[in-house]
């Protein structure tokens, strides 16, 4: 196994399918199982007992730990074997026991993760899922399939995330909250069904936005959240009355696009 794949380092106990392809520097723990048509970047490290099949692509410099199933068939009662993908990118610290599924036909065959995310034990990301950059999925948390989550997000333990729900960039989902709806960037909700609690100032204030932008999200969700304005006339008084900004341009952009509804 060593001499195989001579700048790794893989315990004697692992099983890697021919046709897998392993990168330098990979440490793979024990009893490990590697698929024929997985590929693992450089530097990245597998703990024990872990399951990686299918056609997955994983990244550099990735923590991967024990006991996970990554890559293996989606859970939808279509999927008759088609070859779909998994796409992994860098820097991610994916914990004990994590599931990840490939995506399917009908979804666009893929399900992807971007950089610098983490999930934590015993999240679940199903089939067709797309994830963006630095994201946190806490432990327990599920997200049904075809979710899609922009980048900075923070879902907390034990959340339930409905099918075709998207998550906004830099929004946070409390604890034991069930989302059947989509949330809008920069937004907080709490409950089941998950209810707005505010704006996450938590999450402003971590990725340093300016005390001026901050101002104009809060502008922003005043008029969709607390006056009498519907979406659509929200939308139109925050085109008229906002400074504009990439961040303003994207809530916007985010509540005309959204079909499900919003969380309210």
């Amino acid at each position: 196994m060593k001499n195989q794949y001579r700048f790794a380092d893989i315990h004697e106990t692992v099983v890697i399918a021919p046709g897998a392809k392993i990168a330098k520097n990979v440490k793979i723990g024990p009893c490990s199982v590697i698929g024929k048509n997985v590929e693992i970047g450089d530097g990245t490290q597998i703990g024990s007992y872990a399951h990686i099949d299918g056609w997955t692509t994983i990244g550099n410099n990735n923590i991967i730990g024990n006991g996970v199933s990554i890559g293996l068939p989606p859970q939808n009662l279509d999927y008759d074997g088609e070859r779909t993908f998994l796409f992994i990118g860098d820097n991610n610290i994916i914990r004990e026991y994590v599931t990840i599924h490939r995506g399917t036909v009908d979804g666009g065959g893929e399900t992807r993760i971007g950089n610098n995310n983490q999930l934590m034990v015993y999240s679940h990301v199903a089939h067709d899922c797309n994830l963006g950059n630095n994201i946190t999925i806490a432990n327990a948390a599920n997200l049904a399939g075809h979710v899609s989550v922009e980048n900075d997000a923070y879902i907390s333990r034990l959340v339930g995330i409905h099918q075709f729900v998207k998550i906004g960039q830099l929004s946070r989902i409390e604890s034991h909250s069930k989302v059947i709806k989509d949330l809008p960037p920069y937004v907080e909700v709490q409950g089941h069904p998950a209810m707005v609690k505010g704006i996450n100032i938590v999450g402003l204030r971590r990725n340093g936005v300016s005390n001026e932008l901050k101002r104009e999200i809060s502008k922003a969700f005043n008029l969709l959240y607390k006056s009498d304005l519907n979406i659509t006339q929200a939308i139109e008084k925050m085109d008229q009355e906002l400074q504009t900004s990439k961040e303003i341009e994207h809530f916007i952009r985010f509540l005309k696009n959204s079909t499900r509804g919003i969380c309210r």
